[in-house]
């Protein structure tokens, strides 16, 4: 079975979704803050469960704009992602 984010996207809103949701955002924040940008495996680091939920949960917030995929020609935990207005 290969990722979907369409597919997976509801289990966002589950009570573990968004427990997994709210730890993503918070290491997005921070290394946003110290770097100014991260690759996906760094988001993802230290939060449990489900690898398809934790994509997912990186894929949200690329869908609300709250940070951009500026390398996306590799694999996902290699993935570089920083704040919207790095990408103008």
């Amino acid at each position: 079975m290969s990722y979907d984010y369409q597919t997976e996207r509801a289990s966002i809103f589950t009570e573990e979704g968004t427990q997994t949701l709210l730890k993503i955002r918070d290491n997005v924040s921070k290394l946003l803050n110290i770097a100014g940008a991260f690759r996906h495996a760094e988001a993802t680091k230290g939060v449990g469960g489900d690898t398809f939920l934790q994509c997912a949960c990186i894929d949200y917030l690329v869908e609300l704009g709250e940070i951009v995929c500026l390398r996306s020609d590799c694999w996902a935990q290699y993935e570089v992602f920083s704040t919207p207005q790095i990408s103008n």
